[in-house]
């Protein structure tokens, strides 16, 4: 190339515009080319490219011709490349491909400009990309020529220079394209004709650079090479999503204790918008061949997934690990977000890869249930707390309803059980199973403990509240049975066997209370006071009822199976106080003593009856002790024996021994009333029907005779 075309290609932007001359042009440009003392070494494809531009500068000055012409119609444009002879069946089949994307853009083929570097890099940072690439291309095509004519033979440091800036230029380019393409989602609007203009400039390049198939030297220059623009617009793609992903507002924990929650709204409400800028503004300025709707799924999708594995790296609580659950399993899918009836239907999900990996999945539904075990173990912490500081210890009395004491015990236990299960069905069937099974685990420790704290309040304060209680928990527990079974499916025998411990432990507590209040009027019966009436006959009755009132307001049948513990409790010690040594009695005092005991045990079986109790069964057993204290006659004495053995069989010998005793009667007459045939009942000391009570009885190892 001659120094006037060197001069030319470096020219200053001042110096006066080759338009003004195309003549003059011409002149400069084709005929230094044509004329040099080189031509004739030089390639043809080099003369072509002299050509070229020349039809060029020409066509460029016909344009304000054609432009007056107005005819509004859409014609078919050619893009001024030059390709190699050796492609003109590619070069047909890429001008096809792309006269609809250039017409959809609605602009002249650019002219490639001889300009410098630095006006090249302008027109780039002004986002002339078009005629910044037609530049480039010039200058590419410039060195690509003198490289074939050996040009740069002697000076090689000059054809890596310009191969250079070519290459610098090129990805001053591609670094815009990218800056273009991820700037769409930062930018509340969509400038339409830049994004049309990018789509014209990957067409344009790919059609200056077809893609042979074989990949380049690389030790070789990358001059003529595909730039790949389609592949580095989908990179920006997925960058300006990852950028975007990572820009939603998240504030930290100190800040807001909800900062997942916000953040994840946050998150679904951007990029919602995203996609329907996306759908709206972005698609149109594509062609189909992009499928740009997929592939912005796609790369959110991925960003996405990216920023939740991050997220389920830090610890979280267990709100956090549900919210986090939730909005993957219930959110992420719904119409709140990808199934938006306004993305539909370019926006498909079907084939979308796990949001979550099997591994994270697993790992944050373990955590979750770990936190589900502390927070329930808490809550029922939490309920055990408020009946010490809110009922215990302010000896507040329960509720009644329907005749039943009442507990909130149940309810509470079941609405957190509810609660609990309700949020872990909404993620999956399997976690709903976990968590039902460790809320059982729960309750399962928690009833014991809940037991032996009531128990120890009980043994301290000894509180007149505590039948009360016993009841209302009682019934609570008896609830809390049923509701598992009925509401929850669960299989409570295991809760049954602790519950029905729980419930022994109650019993004895209470009938050691019960004891406790009744010995003192018990101990004295037969006594002298006793005797002489100066203990009221209802004394015991009244003490025994104060405790037994309390198993009205007890769920049946356990209200009424307690009263009869009751019952059996007081007619046994009754007649163990009988039973017992005493001073001699005549006949007189023996009549006393029978109409008394006749006229308490009445009393006594009456209110408990009253009360509730079934156990008729033990109304006789004092009624014939005392017929026999008072009788007279030996052979009605055997009588009443006869009908006391037949009534209760599980009474052995030594009792009838002790009761005869206290009747007054001597050895010989004892053994003459069991030699009359009443041994033959002694034998089965159990009952037919299986209630026994002589049976619990202990014969004092000494009889005194009165």
């Amino acid at each position: 190339m001659s120094t006037n075309t060197k001069v030319y290609l470096r020219r200053s932007a001042s110096e006066p515009d080759p338009a003004t001359n195309v003549v003059e042009k011409e002149k400069m440009e084709v005929a230094p080319e044509l004329g040099s003392p080189t031509s004739n070494d030089e390639s043809t494809g080099f003369i072509e490219r002299g050509m070229k531009t020349m039809l060029s500068i020409r066509k460029s000055k016909r344009k304000n011709e054609k432009e007056q012409e107005g005819t509004g119609t859409w014609r078919r444009r050619l893009l001024s490349f030059q390709f190699p002879k050796s492609s003109e069946e590619n070069k047909t089949k890429i001008l096809d491909g792309l006269e609809e994307i250039v017409d959809k853009a609605e602009t002249e083929p650019t002219e490639g400009k001889p300009l410098s570097v630095m006006e090249i890099n302008d027109l780039i940072q002004k986002k002339q990309l078009l005629e910044a690439f037609a530049s480039i291309k010039y200058l590419e095509d410039e060195t690509i020529a003198e490289r074939d004519a050996d040009k740069y033979k002697d000076n090689p440091q000059e054809f890596l220079r310009k191969t250079k800036d070519v290459d610098l230029l090129y990805t001053s380019i591609t670094s815009m394209i990218q800056s273009i393409v991820v700037g769409t989602l930062e930018h509340h609007t969509v400038e339409e004709s830049t994004l049309t203009s990018l789509v014209t400039l990957i067409a344009r390049e790919e059609a200056a650079h077809p893609n042979t198939g074989t990949a380049a030297d690389p030790g070789s220059d990358l001059l003529g090479s595909p730039r790949k623009w389609r592949e580095k617009w989908r990179e920006a793609v997925n960058e300006g999503t990852r950028k975007r992903v990572l820009s939603i507002p998240m504030a930290s924990t100190e800040e807001e204790k909800a900062w997942l929650d916000l953040h994840l709204s946050f998150l679904q409400k951007h990029l919602l918008e995203d996609l329907l800028k996306i759908k709206s503004s972005v698609k149109k300025c594509y062609p189909e061949e992009y499928r740009v709707c997929e592939v912005y799924v796609e790369a959110f999708h991925n960003a996405i997934a990216s920023h939740l594995q991050d997220l389920s790296q830090r610890p979280l609580e267990f709100n956090e690990l549900y919210s986090l659950l939730d909005w993957v399993v219930n959110t992420y899918h719904s119409e709140l977000f990808l199934g938006h009836s306004d993305l539909k239907p370019e926006v498909q999900t079907e084939n979308l890869s796990l949001l979550l990996t099997t591994a994270d999945w697993d790992r944050l539904n373990d955590d979750y249930i770990t936190s589900v075990k502390g927070k329930i173990k808490s809550y029922f912490g939490n309920i055990l707390t408020l009946e010490v500081t809110e009922k215990w210890e302010k000896e507040v009395p329960p509720e009644v309803k329907d005749n039943l004491y009442q507990s909130s015990l149940s309810l509470d236990i079941q609405t957190i059980i509810g609660e609990h299960m309700k949020l872990s069905e909404a993620i999956s069937k399997k976690l709903k199973r976990k968590t039902l099974e460790l809320c059982l685990a729960e309750l399962h420790e928690f009833i014991p403990r809940f037991g032996e704290k009531f128990l120890e309040w009980n043994e301290v304060h000894d509180s007149p509240m505590f039948a009360p209680y016993f009841a209302a928990y009682i019934n609570s527990f008896h609830d809390l049975l049923s509701g598992l079974e009925t509401v929850f499916q669960v299989n409570t025998e295991e809760l049954q066997k602790i519950l029905a411990a729980l419930t022994r432990n109650f019993r004895n507590v209470f009938l050691n209370k019960l004891r406790t209040k009744t010995q003192p009027l018990l101990k004295k019966i037969l006594t002298k006071d006793w005797i002489l009436a100066r203990e009221k006959p209802n004394s015991l009755a009244v003490a025994v009822s104060q405790f037994s009132e309390h198993l009205q307001h007890t769920r049946q049948p356990l209200g009424q199976e307690l009263l009869c513990h009751v019952h059996k409790y007081v007619v046994r010690e009754y007649i163990v106080q009988i039973i017992k040594p005493k001073k001699k009695m005549n006949g007189e005092k023996r009549q006393q003593v029978s109409e008394r005991i006749k006229q308490e045990v009445k009393i006594l079986n009456n209110a408990l009856i009253d009360h509730g109790s079934d156990s008729s069964w033990l109304l006789p057993a004092i009624s014939h002790i005392a017929n026999i204290i008072g009788e007279k006659r030996k052979d009605r004495i055997k009588e009443y024996v006869k009908e006391l053995t037949q009534d209760y069989p599980d009474i052995r010998k030594e009792h009838i021994m002790a009761i005869l005793t206290v009747r007054g009667l001597g050895f010989t007459s004892r053994r003459m009333i069991f030699q009359q045939g009443f041994h033959h009942a002694l034998e089965s000391p159990d009952g037919e029907d299986g209630n026994t009570l002589f049976a619990e009885i202990d014969v004092p190892a000494v009889v005194s005779c009165f």
